[in-house]
């Protein structure tokens, strides 16, 4: 069973930092595309960063420079380090999984170059002004 287990949100004022951090569990680790999502009350959900089985990044131009995904892969673990925060960054954070193609389920989300359709249940991040 797949599963994705984020942790680390909270509530930090404008230009601080948070490290979020999800566990997977259930599928091979090491060959999935990760990703970050957010979704604000009343907004869309929107990626925010994503990093290959190959260690590659992408971001969203909104964090580019203040945002940085990370992966270890011996510890089955994604992380977001979040620095410089907005207020305008405040959301609730999604951790996401692209499995490959044999895996896919309906609905998956594409967001660079990877589709997702696996999700944790989401870190609450408020950042006050």
């Amino acid at each position: 069973q797949v599963r994705l287990v984020e942790s680390g949100g909270g509530s930090v004022q404008a230009g601080g930092s948070l490290r979020l951090s999800c566990a997977a569990s259930g599928f091979i680790y090491s060959r999935a595309c990760m990703g970050w999502f957010r979704q604000a009350p009343g907004k869309e959900r929107e990626g925010v960063a994503t990093i290959d089985r190959d260690g590659k990044t992408n971001y969203a131009d909104s964090v580019k420079g203040r945002f940085t995904i990370s992966r270890d892969n011996a510890k089955n673990s994604l992380s977001l380090e979040m620095n410089s925060l907005k207020p305008e960054d405040s959301a609730l954070y999604y951790c996401a999984a692209d499995l490959g193609p044999f895996f896919r389920i309906p609905a998956a989300v594409r967001y660079g170059p990877c589709l997702f359709d696996r999700w944790g249940q989401g870190s609450q991040v408020t950042v006050s002004s």
